[in-house]
């Protein structure tokens, strides 16, 4: 490629003008690009340059050519006019307008049933060369055969007669206008448009015929007698060889009119020629048709960007000049002469595709000049003759670039040249339906053809100036490669003329002298290291005994949390806790007590004991139980792990860990998980880069794959790599850091993150002194010098330069003001504030300065020259000198060190610095080296960033951004609301930048330019002029003011109060939001204290960038990202196509993800690549227990995922705890006393005893405290005032304490593991569910009508039930015998009700019967049952009838005793025929709350010790354990009901047993309960009412107080109360209907509600006791007498419960006097002598409730209750129920 034409561009146009080029020509609506190179390239104003500057000279070429491509030293006519073929397909359009696009030409159709086939007349004859060649063809006198091109037979040749007066001379001319011509195939005659001849050949054009492009050739006969192609018709005006050396002389003229006059083919004023060669076909055409060709330099990595001229592989070269370009290209600016390149590398090229659309040529500059190589395609199929000299002669390897289309055949020496298809890769654009190119913003008509592209890439490489074409090709070297490039160079020595330039300073004096002299003149004396200038001096001795004033701002050795962090942490669990719900069975939280984890990081010796310091101080080790207290700072080291040869080792020892802890979630972080992600393939075959592959070898390695108990989360602040098409992270495991919304303010401490974009946001303040800046001196300087060394790499030239630029800066400042001008006023002002901020004060503290080498050779360079040039200059205890190397320690000078422990408060004696942060206040530059910045956090100390050697090495995203991302941190919000005020130091307002389009949407900050006239910013502007951020040379030292805190701007803080934990914690989340900010006052501080608050704190460090990097990081234009969010994303990873959307200015981290994933892909070498789509189904496949944290550099990933480290193991115990209710038992006081005791240590009741103790009737259950009390002559005797007080509370939340699940716990449906997977799911072959569906029927006598009910029975339980033997009828559930004795299993078959809990019910009794053998029914409700089926799939079913879907409890318990009653007889009957009795059948079940969880075992310890009441002890036991101490008891079937008591932790052992209520857990005997039934009405205290009626039938209720019940409080389902609302809804918002309306006077217009009778009738009475029993309220000693049943009604009244049932025993009721009497859906055992034995207290009253109005009449006459009870009309009230809904009436009356 040439690079003469004339004048250089300017960079800044260049890049924009290549950047715009390249938009407006993939946007472009036209089919032709516009040229846009034309513009920079092409300007009139241009200078024009002579011939002479073209080398090689004209005729030298001439010559080589003709010596070296003539073989046979004779033209062949025949072909010398071929070049002529591609100009004249240029000029087939020449009279269209030029901006105009080609008119698309409408051929006639043919004739009907006329020949349309290609090389055939209409008249079906052959017209091809090939088929008449041999024929002898007759034509009139005056006519010529000549050879037609069909545009669909390329490779043909057809025959046509023509005219010869039409076609034109040898010169060119003297054609006539017209046509006239013969058909030979059909032989008809007479044609006298060329348009309707074109059509009788079919040459089927798709633009307007024209007799000049179509008429090709003339054909001749050989001597042979064969027809054959002669020479190329000359349309032009021809001439000769010679004539073409005339052109030197010819100058450009710029102003010529474009006009073309066809006639003579003359183009701006200049004949056109084409002296032939006889050239074989071996000329390129870079004519949009062809491959584009380039040459590579031998050694890669070179930059020689000017290569020799490597001609052709052909072996005749065709010559040829051209005038300025032809109308046809459109874009270029008229009559502007273009300069083309001297040499142009002609390649062999290929046939063109016939395509519809025409194809456009490239705008080819073309120069009034020989010595250009013609390009000419070839028919595809021919060969090109590679010579043999090739190599030698050219010196490089020809690169052929395919372009398009099909290759010739190469033949000779093949070796020489290299065939790419590279070039065409570039433009593979995948085909696009409509909704794809909508959703790019195209339409069809806008997308380039892929030689169009080529073409215009062909343009940009050939038009490249010289410094970009440098930039080209360093950008294209890899991180890696460049650095072995400068490496390369240093150990070559082809720095040495750079070097030896360096040697003398700016005035010319030799550098090494002139500071030897200067070291001469000091002696002995160095520079005082603090609170002095630079001019005082001291000995060095004193220098390292001068001790600092304290500083004890140690803050940072605390550690802190913030809400962001927070925040973040929780959404990581969060999303933990989704892939645990997932379904996917990829994680199971459950399976999980304790968690562990290993922290990976890249290898940096700094980063990893930073990430040391965030563990040790935040605690965690100790936090998850890891470590004691003690050891836990020494013992960290083994959870942080660098990237380094030793990980394989570690990683195997962590993985062995992995595999021994099962119950163990392990978490590994791979934090800066951006860095080295190549393949394990890639980084074997990598020589000498020690960390590729090793990410890639730890985290995808398959143990880590496939650990159930293994978590990675990988964390990045650059996550693009990540991010591709085979990304091994799913998105929606991906948590983005949370984007804070600026708006509340929340107080002067608070910090806010100053990131990437409120760096480019602050160039819109408006201040004289950016925050990010380019030294465009400094860039001047590079340039000349990158003109002065072209073979060197550019960082390695602007090293030297930033190099001398410090060392002179150092003198300037010292000793030499004379070097003043000739230091960049950047860097000056940088070391000024540099070498006099320690100075200011006795704390010695000053600033850091960062300067970024990633070559580490030259890092050491720039550290050894400054070293020197400080130490000579004296200034060695002034400032240090830091080398950050990320493969070694921290190395900072003795005294240095000295320093730093005095301002800590003199840590112990071995404390040395180990990273940045600890570096916080000293004065000093680091050299910060390595291939990539590694999320080092720096100290508040840092003020300047100079990124100036970052140029094009950084033409990533992710390698820009993790540069400029050094700088982050967290400032104070003064800073950000006044910037202005804080940076512009003229005293004037600053004009206001232009605010961006959405300030208001940006996060965190808004940035725009606050007022300036502050007087709390003001007020400090002295001190903050001393922060330096404007020159310090330009100030006049006498006006500054003393800072106003001691540790004020200069250290970076916002105050000295504000801790710098943020920091430390937070990848520098800047000082604590909560705490203190006042400053602390030190002898130096002058500054009036009523500022102090309002001071702001430190501005974010000034970054200087280069002039590339600044381009493209700084001020977006009108949006959040900036220019360089439009780069390749990282190295590792290529676009997946071409043609893509831009990345939107408002797309947040999600968004920018599923840009990637959708226009990325991995790389080769990158770790991903292997992890390629389904073939087949095209799905991707992620890594379920795999997450991705992402944020902004230096924003506080760090602390977030040690906070969910935390959190995860507290929610892991959490979820291994269970809240179970604890509370004390109620009523205790009024219990009977039980006369009869039994010795402590029986383990079962005996029968005798047992039977005679009395039964205490008082509920003792705290779940029933708000509840009327059952009447007892305790009761009667109890004070009723402290009834009255403790009962007058508002309703409580209950007490529940957390309780540890353990290996016995029932479980609901979120519990997974191996041991009960089983029981839990159907094995995974059975697709449909494997239960069957079977009726089952039986009468019941209560309800009157037979009850079918439904069993679904899985396939595995089956073995419990009898069916019978035709038709699989369902008979009985088997029963197993009283004397059956089996330790593995349960005799009695457990049934649990349960409704709206299908997933939180505790359902899952594999391990509370530590899995034996046991029968478990859920009971559910019709609507329900497919819920309870779906999440219970392995559980038998009973399935209630659907008239019971709105049924309470009372319903659920009623059916399962009487089917269990039905069941049993059915057993006795069937086992009574196998010969055992009906009395062995074992005649319990169980009925349990599915809310039970824990069983446990109580024993009293005996503590003579201790005179106090003994300690009850308990363990935690199974429900096997429970059940079978149970079933053993003696003459069970003695005993009605057995249960156990209610834990709580204030339980106390009484007695081992006691005769009482039980509640919620009981085994039941059917047989003796045959008469006793629940009521299967009711809602609540169904319970309290059963085990009354039980009792009252004489049978024995047995609690064993040796054991008791831990009940889990659930939040869902369970007995909830119904939502009453309105049946008709009048509108939405109706206030809460009272419990007083839940009943209403027969027939009244009242509003009806849509709630059963029964619900709302419990509701009502609960409420209703002052209105209904007014005498029974807290008169507990004379109760309300219900007869037959127990209802709630209301806590402040007692009811005394009383059987009707003969021989039944009852309460005595001698002596009392009833305040009421209630009585409820009484049977006939209630009779009128039954009621006449009670006594009424004066005005007491009656409340009589029964199923209709007819029965309540009935009832009262049937009672004879108007005797002695007085009804009044409007006393008679019914639920508020419509008739439909079956409303319960009731009367109330007064006793007289």
């Amino acid at each position: 490629m040439g690079n003469s034409y004339a004048g250089q561009l300017k960079s800044a146009r260049f890049e924009e003008a290549l950047h715009n080029s390249i938009e407006a020509s993939l946007r472009c609506s036209s089919v032709v690009p516009r040229p846009i190179f034309s513009q920079l390239y092409l300007d009139p104003d241009q200078h024009s340059f002579s011939s002479a500057d073209v080398k090689p000279k004209v005729e030298d070429l001439d010559k080589d050519l003709a010596q070296r491509y003539t073989q046979n030293g004779s033209l062949d006519f025949s072909n010398n006019l071929a070049a002529n073929e591609m100009e004249d397909d240029e000029d087939d359009e020449e009279m269209s307008d030029s901006s105009s696009p080609p008119i698309p030409y409408s051929q006639k159709p043919a004739p009907e049933g006329s020949c349309t086939t290609d090389g055939f007349c209409q008249a079906g004859k052959d017209l091809r060369l090939v088929s008449l060649c041999m024929e002898q063809i007759d034509i009139p006198a005056g006519f010529l055969l000549v050879g037609a091109k069909s545009p669909n037979l390329p490779e043909h040749i057809l025959v046509c007669a023509v005219d010869k007066r039409f076609l034109p001379d040898d010169n060119g001319k003297n054609a006539l206008l017209g046509f006239s011509g013969n058909c030979i195939g059909c032989g008809e005659r007479g044609f006298r448009y060329f348009t309707e001849f074109s059509n009788h050949i079919n040459l089927k054009l798709t633009t307007q015929p024209k007799k000049q492009k179509h008429l090709k050739y003339y054909l001749v006969r050989t001597s042979q007698g064969v027809l054959s192609k002669g020479p190329l018709i000359c349309w032009k005006e021809c001439r000769s060889r010679q004539s073409s050396a005339t052109c030197h002389a010819i100058k450009p003229n710029s102003s010529v009119s474009s006009t073309v006059t066809p006639e003579n083919g003359t183009t701006n004023g200049y004949k056109t020629g084409f002296p032939q060669t006889d050239a074989a076909d071996g000329s390129s055409s870079l004519g949009g048709k062809s491959s584009a060709s380039s040459s590579t330099p031998a050694r890669p990595g070179g930059f020689s960007l000017s290569p020799r001229p490597s001609y052709s592989s052909m072996d005749q070269a065709t010559m040829f000049t051209s005038g300025p370009p032809k109308k046809r290209h459109r874009g270029w600016f008229p009559g502007s002469p273009v300069s083309q390149p001297g040499l142009v590398i002609p390649v062999p090229t290929i046939r063109p595709l016939s395509r519809t659309e025409p194809l456009l040529p490239a705008p080819v500059p073309q120069a009034p000049l020989t010595g250009i190589l013609q390009p000419r395609p070839i028919p595809a199929g021919e060969t090109v003759i590679v010579p043999e000299n090739l190599l030698s002669n050219s010196g490089v390897r020809p690169v052929i670039l395919i372009g398009y289309g099909t290759l010739p055949y190469f033949y000779g020496n093949v070796g020489d040249i290299v065939v790419s298809p590279l070039l065409v890769n570039c433009y593979k654009i995948p085909q696009l339906d409509n909704r794809d190119l909508e959703q790019l913003g195209l339409s069809g008509g806008h997308l380039l053809s892929v030689e169009n592209m080529i073409l215009l890439t062909i343009q940009y490489l050939v038009r490249l100036g010289q410094h970009q074409s440098r930039a080209l090709a360093e950008s294209m070297l890899t991180t890696s490669e460049f650095l072995k490039e400068i490496s390369y160079e240093l150990i070559t020595g082809k720095v040495s003329f750079l070097a030896s330039h360096f040697k003398t300073t700016s005035l010319g004096d030799d550098l090494d002298r002139l500071l030897e002299k200067m070291q001469q003149k000091r002696g002995h004396c160095v520079v005082t290291p603090f609170h002095g200038d630079l001019h005082e001096y001291v000995s060095p001795q004193e220098a390292a005994a001068m001790v600092p004033t304290q500083n004890l701002d140690l803050d940072n050795e605390t550690f802190h949390i913030y809400q962001p962090q927070l925040t973040v942490a929780r959404k990581l669990l969060s999303q933990v806790c989704a892939i645990a719900d997932s379904g996917s069975q990829s994680l199971d939280l459950g399976h999980f007590s304790k968690v562990d984890f290993i922290i990976i990081v890249p290898r940096s010796e700094v980063l990893v004991q930073q990430t040391l310091q965030r563990v040790r101080q935040s605690g965690v080790l100790v936090d998850l139980g890891l470590e004691e207290t003690e050891a836990a700072h020494q013992r960290a080291e083994k959870y942080v792990v660098r990237l380094d040869s030793e990980i394989q080792s570690k990683f195997e020892v962590f993985m062995r860990r992995v595999k021994q802890n099962p119950y163990t979630l392990f978490v590994l972080v791979h934090d800066h998980a951006h860095v080295e992600l190549t393949s394990v393939i890639s980084g074997s075959l990598s020589h000498g880069e020690p960390s590729h592959g090793l990410a890639d070898r730890v985290i995808n390695c398959r143990d880590a794959l496939e650990a159930f108990n293994l978590l990675v989360l990988q964390v990045s602040s650059f996550p693009y790599t990540l991010q591709t098409q085979q990304s091994r992270v799913s998105s929606g495991n991906e948590v983005h850091w949370i984007q804070l919304d600026p708006v509340e303010d929340t107080g002067c401490e608070e910090k806010l993150y100053f990131g990437l974009s409120e760096y480019s946001k602050s160039l819109q303040w408006g201040v004289t002194s950016p925050l990010l800046r380019c030294d465009e001196t400094f860039e001047k300087m590079v340039n000349t010098l990158l003109e002065r060394y072209p073979r060197l790499h550019s960082m390695v030239i602007r090293c030297y330069l930033l190099i001398q630029q410090y060392s002179e800066a150092l003198m300037a400042l010292t000793t030499m003001a004379s070097l003043r001008d000739h230091s960049t006023p950047e860097t000056l002002s940088i070391m000024d504030d540099l070498l006099s901020s320690p100075g200011r004060d006795k704390s010695g503290r000053g600033h850091m300065l960062v300067i970024r080498v990633p070559s580490v050779q030259l890092a050491m360079l720039a550290k050894e020259r400054l070293q020197e040039v400080r130490d000579k200059l004296g200034l060695q205890y002034r400032f240090e000198i830091v080398l950050g190397n990320p493969a070694s320690e921290l190395s900072v000078a003795a005294h240095f060190v000295e320093r730093l422990k005095s301002w800590r408060g003199n840590e112990l004696g071995e404390w040395v610095p180990r990273t940045y942060q600890d570096l916080d206040g000293l004065p000093c530059v680091v050299i910060l080296t390595g291939k990539d910045p590694l999320g080092e956090t720096f100290p508040r100390s840092l003020k300047y960033c100079d990124l100036r050697l970052i140029d094009s090495s950084c033409l990533t995203r992710t390698a820009l951004e993790q540069e400029a991302g050094l700088a982050c941190c967290y400032v104070s919000r003064e800073v950000i609301r006044g910037p202005a005020a804080a940076l512009d130091l003229s005293g004037k307002e600053p004009e206001r930048g232009p605010a961006s389009d959405n300030d208001s949407e940006e996060l965190l900050i808004d940035l725009e330019r606050p007022q300036s006239n502050s007087s709390a910013i003001t007020g400090t502007s002295g001190s903050i002029m001393e922060n330096g951020v404007s020159s310090s040379s330009t100030a006049d030292r006498s006006q500054k003011q003393p800072l106003t805190p001691s540790v004020g701007l200069d250290e970076g803080v916002s105050t000295a109060g504000a801790s710098e934990a943020q920091k430390q914690e937070c990848d520098s989340l800047g000082p604590a939001m909560a705490s203190s900010t006042t400053p602390k006052p030190s002898s130096s501080s002058s500054g009036a204290p009523g500022l102090c608050r309002a001071l702001p704190a430190a501005l974010p460090p000034v970054v200087i960038l280069s002039k590339a990097a600044y381009s493209l990081l700084g001020s977006p234009k009108g949006g959040r990202l900036p220019a360089s969010a439009s780069l390749l994303p990282h190295a590792d990873v290529a676009w997946a196509s071409s043609l893509r959307p831009a990345l939107h200015k408002d797309m947040g981290g999600e968004e920018q993800s599923l840009y990637y994933r959708q226009w990325t892909s991995a790389r080769q070498h990158h770790a991903d690549s292997s992890n390629q789509p389904d073939p087949a189904s095209g799905a991707r496949t992620f890594h379920p227990r795999r997450l991705l944290l992402t944020g902004p550099p230096q924003v506080g990933k760090t602390g977030s995922y040690l906070q969910f480290l935390r959190i995860l193991f507290r929610m892991l115990i959490r979820l291994l705890e269970v809240d179970v209710y604890d509370e004390a038992e109620i009523n205790a006081d009024h219990s009977e006393s039980s006369n009869v005791s039994q010795s402590e240590g029986e383990p079962w009741p005996d029968l005798e005893s047992f039977g005679k103790m009395p039964f205490d009737v008082s509920v003792h259950d705290p779940k029933y405290s708000l509840m009327s009390l059952v009447y007892s002559e305790k009761l009667a005797r109890v004070k009723q005032e402290g009834i009255k007080e403790c009962r007058g509370e508002e309703p409580r939340k209950r007490e529940t304490v957390s309780m540890m699940l353990t290996k016995y716990a029932a479980y609901n449906t979120f519990h997974h593991c191996e041991q009960c997977h089983h029981y839990m799911e159907l094995p995974s072959a059975a697709q449909a569910p494997d239960s069957t569906l079977h009726a089952f029927t039986f009468s019941s006598s209560v309800l009157g009508e037979e009850v079918q009910l439904y069993f679904i029975i899985p396939k595995s339980k089956e073995s419990h039930f009898v069916f019978s033997k035709q038709g699989r009828h369902l008979e009985s559930m088997r029963l197993p015998l009283v004397s059956d004795k089996n330790l593995n299993a349960v005799k009695s078959p457990i049934f649990t009700p349960s409704s709206g809990r299908h997933e939180h019910g505790l359902l899952n009794l594999f391990h509370a019967m530590e899995g034996i053998s046991h029968l478990h029914l859920l009971v559910v409700k019709e609507y329900e049952m497919p819920l309870y089926r779906k999440y219970w799939p392995n559980h038998i079913m009973l399935v209630l009838p659907g008239m019971f879907n709105n049924a309470g409890v009372g319903a659920a318990r009623f059916l399962i005793k009487e089917l269990s009653y039905h069941n049993l007889e059915l057993e006795r009957n069937r086992l009574e025929e196998l010969g055992v009795k009906r009395q062995c059948v074992w005649p319990f079940i169980v009925v349990m709350d599915d809310s039970c969880v824990l069983w446990n075992i109580h024993s009293v310890q005996e503590q003579a010790s201790q005179p106090m009441e003994a300690g009850v002890s308990s363990k935690n036991v199974s429900l096997k354990s429970v059940l079978q101490h149970i079933e053993a008891t003696p003459k069970i079937v003695h005993y009605a009901i057995l249960g156990i008591q209610k834990w709580s932790s204030k339980l106390k052992l009484k007695a081992p047993f006691s005769r009482c209520h039980v509640h919620d857990f009981l085994l039941l005997n059917i047989d003796l309960t045959q008469n006793v039934q629940y009521d299967f009405n009711r809602y609540f205290c169904e319970d309290v009412d059963f085990n009354l009626r039980t009792n009252s039938s004489g049978l024995l209720i047995c609690r064993f107080n040796s054991f008791s019940l831990m009940k889990k409080h659930i939040q869902a389902g369970g007995q909830r109360d119904f939502i009453i609302k309105p049946k008709i809804m009048v509108s939405e918002s109706l206030a809460p209907i009272s419990p007083l309306q839940y009943v209403c006077a027969p027939d009244s217009e009242h509003t009806l509600l849509a709630a059963p009778a029964q619900f709302l009738l419990e509701k009502f009475l609960q409420h209703a006791a002052y209105k209904l029993f007014p005498k029974a309220i807290h008169n507990f000693k004379s109760p309300v007498l219900a007869i037959d049943c127990y209802l709630n009604i209301g806590q402040e009244v007692a009811i005394c419960y009383v059987s009707s049932r003969p021989h039944s025993s009852n309460v005595s009721c001698e002596g009392v006097f009833f305040s009421g009497l209630l009585l409820y859906l009484c049977d006939s055992f209630v009779g009128a002598d039954l009621l006449k034995k009670f006594k009424f207290l004066k005005g007491a009253t009656l409340c009589v409730i029964c199923q209709d109005r007819s029965s309540l009449r009935q009832t009262i006459v049937r009672l004879e209750l108007e005797d002695e009870w007085q009804f009044r009309l409007r006393d008679e009230f019914q639920t508020a129920n419509s008739s439909d809904d079956r409303p319960l009436y009731f009367l109330t009356g007064r006793h007289v």
